[in-house]
């Protein structure tokens, strides 16, 4: 008799930060059945259904003040236990992984109803809501950072850094008009784009132009001006789903600093200037930047504190002094963690050995 493939449910939801690592995992899992856990209108229905059978469920995040829809919110949040319930029950789910989020809890709790081990993958240096919450009930709790661990100290921890996409582990070919020996200045607001941002950058943008840099600007969806900046050596986009190719080739990232983003600037060798986002849980961008800017392959600025003169003259003077950039370059090569998927498949693997 051949044994039944083990199967996993994973349950990633919202944004590329927790998107991404969690399709590195499954990238690791060959040989696993996957069923996804994720919620309506946001990014997973556009990047699991062509891999992963995708499992809708009603789940919204708690807001600060009591109303009406707080008690829609906690109907529906009781109601997505019991569907994450039955799905673990139908597909005869081994193991539950999810990489935090409000789409977490009813995960977790539904695998420990339902006394299957579970996962937890914590990229921010400060862990969110609900992995502090939960994190006693989940078999092992991963860490994208080593400081975390003191924030959850009623968990068992292990430091696997955060996992890339595979599209990382190789060079990837990239199809844009730009020369060789040409410098080149990849900003991202993240997979929302950032309008803050991206006014910063067009303001400044001429003054990098004119030192022969091209800059590709991945915009977002919900960009006011998006045509107000005309150049040749201005590429704007709204998204790109070669983020591994525009990193390898640009010799400066300018964005916000989500645990996805250091992970893979660390990969790629790109040093950066990171923007956290202010408006961040315990302001854990700043915390996560801290890593690269220590090791000096990157510097941190506030939003409120940036200008485009500031903005303009730090980029100008590492243009001007290429030197700089190779340096740091090397510093955040030296953070890199290239076999994080690995550990991570490794730890669900040890949950599931039959």
């Amino acid at each position: 008799m051949t044994s039944s493939p083990t199967r996993i449910l994973i349950a990633a939801s919202g944004t590329g930060g927790h998107l991404f690592p969690a399709i590195a995992l499954a990238q690791q899992l060959p040989d696993y059945e996957i069923e996804w856990l994720g919620t309506a209108n946001r990014l997973e229905t556009s990047l699991v259904p062509d891999k992963y059978p995708l499992n809708i469920i009603s789940v919204e995040g708690f807001q600060q003040k009591f109303s009406l829809k707080t008690l829609k919110i906690i109907l529906g949040f009781i109601t997505s236990i019991f569907q994450t319930q039955k799905l673990i029950k139908e597909h005869q789910i081994d193991v539950v992984f999810t990489t935090g989020g409000y789409i977490a809890a009813p995960a977790i709790l539904a695998a420990r109803l339902q006394k299957k081990p579970a996962v937890i993958h914590e990229s921010n240096y400060i862990p969110g809501k609900v992995t502090k919450l939960l994190s006693r009930w989940c078999d092992v709790v991963a860490l994208g950072f080593t400081g975390t661990s003191q924030y959850l100290p009623q968990a068992k921890t292990v430091h696997v850094s955060t996992p890339v996409r595979s599209q990382f582990l190789t060079p990837q070919a990239l199809d844009l008009n730009i020369p060789d020996e040409a410098p080149v200045i990849l900003v991202s607001g993240g997979s929302q784009g950032a309008v803050a941002i991206n006014k910063l950058v067009r303001a400044a943008a001429p003054a990098w132009f004119d030192l022969g840099a091209y800059v590709v600007h991945l915009t977002g969806k919900n960009d006011p001006d998006e045509n107000s900046l005309q150049h040749p050596n201005y590429i704007p986009m709204a998204f790109s789903a070669n983020m591994a190719g525009l990193l390898q080739r640009a010799n400066l990232a300018i964005g916000r600093s989500g645990a996805g983003t250091i992970t893979e600037l660390a990969f790629t060798s790109t040093p950066a200037i990171l923007i956290p986002y202010p408006y961040a849980a315990e302001d854990h961008q700043t915390y996560n930047a801290k890593e690269l800017v220590d090791a000096g392959a990157a510097v941190v600025y506030q939003q409120s504190e940036l200008t485009p003169e500031i903005l303009e003259e730090q980029v100008s003077l590492w243009l001007k002094s290429p030197e700089l950039l190779t340096q740091m370059a090397a510093k955040a090569q030296n953070l890199a963690v290239t076999d994080s998927a690995k550990r991570l498949a490794n730890i669900v693997r040890g949950l599931t050995s039959k």
